[in-house]
C-alpha cells in the first residue's frame, strides 16, 4: 500500500514524464503544421470575441470604479498611468487565461477525454500515427502561442475601454491618452506579462491534455474530464501568478 506521500511523488512523476513527452514530441520533426495551424485557429480566432468583451469590461470598469477614489485626493490626471501598470502587470494576461481556460481548456479536455474511452487513441496508434504528436504537442503549442498573442490584443482592448470611461468625465483625447500609458511602461512589464502569457497559455494545454488522457471516468464522465480541466488549469494559473509576482517584484 503507497501511502499518500508516495502517491503524491509517483503522480508528480508521471505528470513530469507526460510533460517531457509531450514537449519532445513538439519539437522533433516531422512536425503536424496542419493540425498546429488549425488549433491556432480554435484557439485563437474563436476566443477573440469573449476576450474583446472581457479586456474592453476590464478596462471600463477598472478606470470607473478607481476614479470615485482618485477624486479624493485630486488624482484623476494619472489614471491612464494607473490603468496600464494594472492591466499589463497583471489584468490582460490573468483576464485572457480564465477566458481561453474557460473556452478552450474545457474543450481539450472533454475531446481528448472523448477519443481515449471510445479508443479513437488506440486507433491512431495502430494506425502509425503518433498521437502524443498529433493530438496532445499540437494543442500544447497552439495555447502557448495563441495566449500571448491574445494577451497583448485584450490589453489594447482594455486600454480602449478605459479611455471611453475617462471621457465621460474628461476631455482627454485619445492620442493623450495613449501617450500617457505607454510612457508609463517600462520594459520588464511587458516582458513580465509576455512571460505569465506563456506560462499560463502552456498550463492550460498541458493540463488539459494531462486530465483527458489519463483521467478514465467512463462515457458519461467526458463533462467531468472538461470541469477539471479547468479547475486544475485555474488553480496553477493563480498559483503561478503568485510566484510570477514574487519573481518580478525583486526588479
Amino acid at each position: 500500500m503507497r501511502t499518500a506521500t508516495e502517491g503524491f511523488f509517483v503522480k508528480l512523476a508521471d505528470i513530469f514524464r507526460f510533460a517531457t513527452l509531450v514537449i519532445r514530441e513538439g519539437l522533433t520533426p516531422p512536425y503536424e503544421r496542419k493540425e498546429f495551424i488549425r488549433q491556432c485557429f480554435e484557439i485563437g480566432w474563436k476566443s477573440l470575441a469573449l476576450t474583446s468583451v472581457s479586456g474592453f469590461i476590464v478596462g471600463f470598469v477598472f478606470v470607473t470604479q478607481t476614479r470615485t477614489s482618485l477624486d479624493v485626493f485630486g488624482g484623476t490626471s494619472a489614471m491612464p498611468t494607473l490603468l496600464a501598470i494594472a492591466v499589463v502587470r497583471s489584468l490582460a494576461p490573468l483576464v485572457t487565461a480564465l477566458v481561453v481556460c474557460g473556452r478552450v481548456g474545457s474543450q481539450i479536455g472533454a475531446e481528448v477525454n472523448a477519443m481515449r474511452i471510445t479508443e479513437q487513441i488506440d486507433a491512431m496508434e495502430v494506425s502509425a500515427t503518433n498521437p502524443h504528436k498529433f493530438l496532445l504537442s499540437t494543442r500544447v503549442w497552439a495555447t502557448t502561442i495563441m495566449v500571448p498573442v491574445l494577451c497583448f490584443y485584450a490589453m489594447l482592448i482594455s486600454f480602449f475601454g478605459g479611455f471611453l470611461s475617462t471621457a465621460t468625465v474628461s476631455d482627454l483625447s485619445f492620442l493623450a491618452f495613449l501617450i500617457q500609458v505607454f510612457d508609463s511602461l517600462h520594459f520588464i512589464d511587458l516582458v513580465g506579462m509576455v512571460t505569465r502569457a506563456i506560462v499560463f497559455g502552456f498550463t492550460i494545454g498541458m493540463t488539459s491534455c494531462y486530465v483527458g488522457y489519463h483521467h478514465h471516468f467512463g462515457v458519461q464522465g467526458v463533462g467531468k474530464a472538461a470541469n477539471w480541466a479547468v479547475v486544475y488549469s485555474i488553480f496553477l494559473i493563480f498559483l503561478e501568478e503568485l510566484l510570477i509576482l514574487r519573481f518580478f517584484s525583486i526588479f
